[in-house]
């Protein structure tokens, strides 16, 4: 960060330390203002290397989240079954699986989609989507998409899904989102443990949008090895269908990581207030 920039972002940090949740953006301060942070997009996802006493996640609203954008935090909000609305410090919006049956509050940016169940992709598209990303190739063979906007990186990764009795090869993707240095990785309708090549073409990750169902997508101990292999700091479920089925996840991770419950369906989100234990954060709806 310029010289410049920086006594404009400490004025707007004190002056929102007059809130009540001012502490989320005071404790980015000291971050975010230091000498010689780097904010080069580096070739995969950063690895963490802030040591910091964990900082609870919490939600804001209204001047709480302009501040919040000026300090550099990604508000992510969970729409719905597979579907995530993703907002950047910059404007940048992003719906993951987007579908027939979801619809995020505006028109955004950019979607992704996979195409295991029409849950999960449409065919037509709201008009005024500049760019829509298939996680499969219509023309077969694996999809390829990497895409950067202002403060957005995105790019994916292919999967196999079955169909029927067989195999779709490629026939599904993980996305990976990197957002003003946030590592977010939606594991999409994952149908298979993940191979070495496909933990390397992910790289470091710091959030996992997971699939925890246990049935339609991997199985419950399939998924623990999977989160286990990809090591990320936060992992937020996703693509479950009753309060049974996510609490089935829950018991059995939460045996081995910290579970939080956001009353909230939004939360903020910075690389520099990731837990430091492993976190299983809830968001609210399914």
């Amino acid at each position: 960060m310029d010289a410049l920039a920086r006594p404009r972002l400490a004025r707007l940090i004190l002056v929102a330390m007059h809130n009540s949740w001012c502490a989320l953006l005071a404790s980015l301060a000291a971050v975010l203002l230091a000498p010689g942070l780097a904010l080069a997009r580096p070739e995969k996802c950063p690895r963490m290397v802030a040591d910091r006493a964990p900082v609870r996640l919490a939600a804001l609203e209204g001047e709480g989240l302009r501040l919040a954008a000026a300090a550099g935090l990604v508000r992510l909000t969970f729409l719905g079954h597979a579907s995530f609305f993703i907002e950047s410090p910059a404007g940048v919006t992003i719906v993951t699986d987007y579908n027939d049956y979801i619809r995020p509050p505006l028109v955004p940016r950019v979607v992704t989609m996979n195409h295991a169940h029409d849950t999960h992709y449409t065919e037509v598209p709201e008009a005024g989507i500049p760019y829509v990303l298939r996680g499969w190739s219509p023309d077969g063979g694996p999809a390829h998409h990497e895409l950067t906007l202002d403060d957005v990186w995105i790019r994916n990764v292919p999967t196999n899904i079955r169909r029927g009795a067989g195999t779709e090869y490629d026939g599904n993707s993980m996305f990976v989102f990197e957002v003003a240095g946030l590592c977010i990785a939606h594991l999409g309708h994952l149908h298979h443990l993940l191979t070495p090549a496909h933990l390397e073409a992910l790289g470091r990750i710091d959030v996992v949008l997971a699939p925890v169902d246990g049935s339609y997508t991997l199985d419950i101990e399939g998924m623990v090895e999977t989160l286990k292999a990809i090591n990320a700091p936060l992992v937020i479920p996703m693509h479950y269908f009753s309060a049974w089925g996510l609490e089935r996840f829950l018991s059995r991770l939460g045996r081995e990581w910290q579970v939080e419950r956001s009353p909230g369906a939004s939360v903020m989100l910075a690389r520099e207030t990731l837990p430091k234990v492993p976190t299983l954060l809830v968001l609210p709806g399914r």
